[in-house]
C-alpha cells in the first residue's frame, strides 16, 4: 500500500517514535480493510440493481486513504494533539470512497440500501444536494461504521462515503482546481459564476432524470402492450383449439 512507503512516513518522525509509527501503519491497514469492505458492498448493490433495472446505478467508484501529509495538516489545523489514538478518534475521513451516479435518485436509492445492511452503522449524514453549500457544492456525505474481521478480533472502523452525480463531480473537480489558483483577479465575480454554473448543473441533473423517467415509462408501456397482445393471442389460439375439439 502506497501510504506505507517509508518516505511518506517521514512527516511523522517529529511527532511519533518508532512504536507509534508501527501503530500508525497498523491503523492505516485497518482503514484500508474497512474501505474495501464498503466498496464490496457497493459493488454488490450495483450488480444486483443493474440486473433488476437493466442499467447501473453508479458509473464509477473511487477509493483513497488520506495521506500522512494531509493527516498532519488536519491535526494541526484543528489543534488536535498528535497521537495514533487521536487520529482514530477525531478524524472521520481517513478512509474515503466517492460514488459517481448517473442520476440524483440513484444516490438516495443506493444510500437507503447500504444503510439497511445490519452491519453498517450510520454516524453522520450531510445532504448537500437538498441543502447546497454557499458556493453551490452538491453531494451527499456519509460517515459510516463497518466491522472488519482480523485474525484475533472484530474491529469497527469509520469510512466516509460521498455520493455525487456525474455533473456534480464535473463541477466539484473544476471548482477545486480553480479555487487553488493564485492571484486571481475579480475572485468574487468568479465565485458568483461558479455558483451560477452549479445551479445550471442541478437543473441539468433534474432534466436528465425526467427524460430517463419518460423513456422508462414508454418502455414499460410497450412491455405491457406486448404482454396484452401475447395474452390475447393465447386466448385466441385456445378458443380455436376448443372449437376444433368440439367439432
Amino acid at each position: 500500500m502506497e501510504i506505507m512507503d517509508e518516505y511518506k512516513l517521514e512527516v511523522f518522525k517529529d511527532y511519533f517514535d518508532s512504536g507509534e509509527i508501527r501503530r500508525f501503519r497498523e491503523l492505516m491497514m485497518y482503514y484500508e480493510c474497512a474501505m474495501l469492505e464498503v466498496k464490496t458492498k457497493l459493488d454488490v448493490l450495483n450488480k444486483e440493481l443493474s440486473l433488476k433495472k437493466s442499467r447501473n446505478p453508479f458509473e464509477n467508484i473511487k477509493c483513497r486513504i488520506k495521506t500522512p501529509e494531509s493527516i498532519v495538516e488536519k491535526l494541526i489545523r484543528r489543534g488536535i494533539e498528535f497521537s495514533v489514538d487521536n487520529i482514530e478518534k477525531e478524524l472521520n475521513d481517513i478512509a474515503g470512497i466517492r460514488v459517481i451516479c448517473s442520476f440524483p435518485d440513484d444516490i438516495y436509492e443506493l444510500i437507503d440500501y447500504l444503510l439497511e445492511q445490519d452491519d453498517i452503522r450510520l454516524i453522520t449524514i450531510k445532504d448537500y444536494i437538498k441543502n447546497p453549500k454557499p458556493n453551490g457544492y452538491r453531494s451527499v456525505h456519509l460517515i459510516i461504521e463497518v466491522p472488519i474481521f482480523l485474525t484475533d478480533m472484530k474491529k469497527p472502523m469509520r469510512v466516509e462515503v460521498q455520493f455525487r452525480t456525474i455533473a456534480m463531480d464535473f463541477w466539484a473537480s473544476l471548482e477545486h482546481k480553480l479555487k487553488y489558483k493564485k492571484n486571481i483577479k475579480k475572485a468574487e465575480d468568479i465565485s458568483e459564476q461558479l455558483f451560477y454554473c452549479a445551479e445550471l448543473i442541478s437543473q441539468l441533473d433534474a432534466r436528465m432524470q425526467q427524460i430517463r423517467d419518460k423513456i422508462e415509462m414508454n418502455e414499460s408501456e410497450v412491455t405491457e402492450i406486448k404482454e396484452k397482445v401475447s395474452t390475447a393471442e393465447v386466448v385466441k389460439i385456445s378458443g380455436t383449439v376448443n372449437e376444433n375439439v368440439q367439432i
